[in-house]
């Protein structure tokens, strides 16, 4: 099968450029042609990765480049003449690639995998400023409750429209968790499937040595909440004052939480790793006690929880989103309410207290991770997908020819 991949980024720095990677390698190792489309365009530094580039902009441009992208148009135009795909596998595309893309696809097998929000929220949260779900259907709501500017409540509203008057180009839309289903499906978007996040198998981690540590990953952003995790170490290291705290990230809370950190009294305990490849987070990680995910906003997934789950680490997250489809309180992990450091401190304090129970709660969540959340069930469940919906198109190749014309 010839399979064409679109993504707004092409490097492995953010768990959903990292997903497209590994799908790209899953397919390959299983015999099948694929061609990685992405924009130029770069949040970190770091090489591209893909097999395909159109322009991408993080500077100003990228205003109008999201809602109209003619190079990614003309790019993909040339990509579907040459490489004739059998399929297409679009996962987030309006930050750079733009909807623009959409009319070349009417002809094609083609789903849309979303990884965030968008197709429903102009930012892809679904959350409000003050950090509340946001139970509004987008359009004047963003404007009158803050999330946009006028000038970019603007642009991203034609954005919206031209998404709407072009979805039709997918035949199925694939959701990351059966919470993120139920959001998009309220919405009119339909018919969703859910297909997890899958996670690299990898050795078990050594047995735990002391020190008792807790480890985080990701952007060091507000809706991560980095700062509540740090206010409940802060309560957890006089009762345990060999506690360890890493975190690996960067983000524009950096200089706040390394302040707040200070302000605590914690600050000797804890590292600052910055932004680190995978393998070398994994090295780091290898002596984690619990992996904590404290986040503020319905994440349609949590790819660290699984990474950590296949590390052999227990997890305390946050009840939001994915994390109840990964987490199984009580036996991976525990699950708290969001926002609440009085929450998050007691079960750290009980898992970095306890070596034994932390070795349990890691074993159980390999186990979870190897049966449930494998690299190799995701792809061999878009394999699946891709052949449901090639199956519609018996003329596809005459059709799309004619269309390229």
């Amino acid at each position: 099968m010839k399979i064409l991949l679109l993504h707004d980024y092409g490097t492995a720095t953010g768990g959903a450029e990292l997903q497209m990677l590994s799908l790209r390698q899953g397919l390959r190792d299983r015999g099948h042609q694929v061609c990685l489309l992405t924009s130029r365009a770069q949040t970190v530094s770091s090489p591209l990765l893909s097999d395909s580039l159109c322009f991408g902009t993080t500077s100003k441009l990228q205003v109008l480049s999201q809602v109209a992208n003619p190079s990614a148009y003309w790019v993909l135009r040339q990509v579907l003449r040459n490489f004739q795909p059998d399929v297409v596998h679009v996962r987030m595309f309006m930050w750079q690639l733009s909807p623009l893309i959409l009319p070349l696809l009417r002809d094609l097998p083609c789903l849309y995998q979303t990884a965030v929000y968008k197709a429903i929220c102009p930012l892809g949260t679904k959350v409000l400023p003050n950090g509340d779900s946001c139970e509004f259907a987008a359009g004047l709501a963003c404007l009158q409750s803050g999330c946009l500017t006028p000038q970019s409540w603007a642009m991203l509203m034609l954005q919206r429209q031209l998404w709407l008057r072009w979805r039709s180009a997918f035949d199925r839309v694939v959701a990351l968790s059966h919470g993120m289903k139920v959001k998009l499906e309220a919405e009119g978007i339909s018919p969703v499937e859910v297909v997890h996040n899958g996670v690299p198998e990898r050795p078990m981690r050594p047995a735990l040595q002391n020190p008792p540590t807790v480890v985080f990953a990701g952007r060091l952003v507000p809706e991560k909440g980095v700062e509540v995790l740090l206010r409940a170490f802060a309560q957890v290291l006089p009762q345990v004052p060999q506690a360890r705290l890493l975190i690996a990230g960067q983000g524009s809370e950096v200089s706040f939480l390394q302040t707040l950190a200070v302000e605590l009294g914690i600050s000797n305990a804890v590292t600052w790793l910055g932004h680190l490849p995978f393998a070398e987070m994994e090295q780091q990680f290898e002596a984690a006690w619990v992996q904590a995910v404290p986040s503020q906003w319905e994440e349609p997934f949590g790819n660290v929880s699984t990474e950590a789950m296949m590390r052999g680490t227990a997890v305390i997250a946050s009840a939001v989103g994915g994390q109840p489809e990964i987490v199984q309180d009580g036996t991976t992990g525990f699950l708290v309410p969001p926002g609440e450091v009085e929450a998050i401190a007691l079960p750290l304090l009980r898992l970095l207290s306890d070596r034994t129970l932390a070795e349990q709660m890691g074993q159980a969540g390999r186990q979870r991770a190897l049966t449930h959340f494998s690299e190799t069930q995701r792809t061999e469940r878009f394999i699946d997908i891709y052949q449901q919906i090639q199956a519609k198109y018996p003329t596809r190749i005459s059709h799309s020819s004619e269309a390229l014309a």
